[in-house]
């Protein structure tokens, strides 16, 4: 392991956050799951206050009873990452247990909403880095894992990593290889599809319940900011608290959350009904931030860029033995829920060769300050594209409370302290240009560690014409907001 700058080493150190004690049951053997990922759910799309420091870590607007249920029975990450600003690498993540580096899965698959919106053949200085839009086969997926230690396994709703249909890749059960119209390819999936795939979970669930197999299930929800993909009175509820021109504004995108927060009620209920809550784990999380530069205040900007507001989204775990009402502020990301489930449910193969995740089951039982053991300290982001992201292609690394952000347009890195500047405003890279170029350099080492795959040189480029990172960027990086 390579020495870390004093700067950083004397963060690195996490903090105990006060937890309410609660009643645990015993760890079952093989206990269930339920993993429920939201499409664009920020860390502030929730009324879930996300970090027990921050008051405004959770959303005004909305209202999620059931989540705040499954926050209040379970533990909160106050500081986990999706492992892109994009929704196919976080699904492909969260599946392996890799990065999308690794993977080469870095932006979004087939379907709608698979285009660089900010790329431009004649004045983007760079060309983006190419991609997999297909999950390879040849990786070991949870599900397949799972099911040779005899969990029976089901995912519904939106698949979005390929066009293989999710039983081949040990999936029992599932809605095909959907994208983000459903599996009816609507342009509205939501509500329908919110509920209909819960009804699907929730027969899922009974019949494995019945027949006494462990079982994982996935429900994946589908895309929606606008009136039509919320039912009419959710929506209408939302309109009439809004207060504010932004209330407005993201009254869609709130109702949204709230359906979704419905359904998950649904499943909650029912694993009550089942008497099967005490050994299933309940994981909530989301494959990226909300969509918009001010939709995840106080962090800054959104989906597609690598501000916090893109990459940093809730996560709360409710199971055995762990503590009611916990909150955890040590650092994790998609990649460590792999090894997490993989690990509480006493799975007896080894785990696949290139996982980069680490167990998170030690901080679950009741140790929320644990270290995370992985391959590496740092987690890196690699989005090498052009979307929403104001710096243009660019890579991310964390490391403590530290985070850099390298754009490949300018090779200019930039550093915050996450800690003191959660908003991302005081540029820190000249004042500590020697952690900078530690920071660098780990990057570098990780990505060529990984084959990471590269933005090149546009050959068309032309300079006399206006630069799209320019006209998106708005206010130069580290400035005030």
């Amino acid at each position: 392991m390579k020495d870390i700058p004093l700067h950083i080493a004397l963060s690195v150190s996490l903090v105990l956050v006060s937890s309410t004690p609660g009643a645990s049951s015993a760890d079952p053997i093989h206990p269930n799951f339920v993993v429920i990922m939201g499409e664009a759910q920020g860390w502030t799309s929730a009324s879930v206050q996300m970090d027990d420091a921050v008051p405004a870590s959770r959303s005004d607007l909305a209202r999620t009873p059931n989540l705040e249920k499954l926050a209040a029975e379970g533990m909160r990450f106050a500081n986990f990452y999706a492992a892109s600003p994009r929704c196919t690498p976080t699904r492909a993540a969260l599946f392996l247990g890799k990065s999308p580096a690794a993977l080469h899965m870095t932006f979004v698959g087939e379907g709608k909403g698979g285009r660089e919106s900010g790329f431009s053949e004649t004045v983007s200085k760079l060309l983006p880095a190419p991609g997999l839009n297909e999950m390879p086969e040849s990786e070991t997926t949870i599900a397949e894992l799972l099911k040779h230690a005899g969990y029976a396994t089901a995912h519904f709703g939106k698949w979005h990593v390929g066009r293989v249909s999710p039983a081949r890749h040990g999936f029992d059960e599932s809605d095909g290889a959907t994208n983000n119209g459903g599996p009816e390819n609507l342009e509205n999936p939501n509500p329908k599809e919110a509920f209909g795939m819960t009804d699907r979970g929730m027969d899922f669930m009974a019949r494995q319940a019945k027949a006494g197999k462990p079982f994982y299930l996935q429900i994946s929800h589908y895309p929606g900011r606008g009136g039509p993909d919320a039912r009419p009175e959710t929506y209408a509820s939302v309109r009439q608290r809004a207060k504010s021109d932004r209330d407005f504004r993201i009254a869609g995108a709130a109702a949204v959350t709230e359906d979704m927060d419905a359904t998950i009620g649904m499943l909650l209920a029912k694993l009550d009904d089942l008497h099967i809550g005490s050994q299933t784990y309940v994981i909530y999380t989301s494959d990226h931030g909300a969509q918009g530069r001010n939709a995840n205040s106080p962090l800054t900007n959104g989906k597609g860029t690598l501000w916090e507001g893109g990459i940093r989204v809730p996560l709360i775990v409710r199971g055995p033995g762990i503590k009611a009402g916990a909150c955890t502020r040590v650092q994790a990301s998609t990649v460590d829920l792999f090894p997490t489930i993989v690990g509480l449910a006493h799975a007896a193969d080894p785990m696949p060769k290139g996982v980069e995740g680490g167990s998170l089951a030690n901080i679950l039982a009741s140790a929320p300050h644990a270290m995370v053991q992985r391959p590496r300290q740092e987690y890196v982001v690699h989005f090498p594209h052009y979307d929403r992201n104001d710096p243009g292609p660019a890579s991310a690394l964390l490391l403590g409370t530290y985070k850099l952000i390298h754009p490949y347009e300018t090779g200019t890195s930039l550093l915050f302290d996450l800690s003191k500047d959660p908003g991302e405003i005081h540029d820190l890279a000249k004042e500590m240009a020697r952690d900078v170029a530690d920071l660098d350099r780990r990057l570098t080492e990780y990505l060529k560690a990984v084959n990471a795959q590269m933005p090149s040189p546009n050959p068309t480029f032309d300079p006399t014409k206006p630069q799209p990172a320019e006209e998106r960027r708005g206010k130069p990086p580290g400035a005030a907001q």
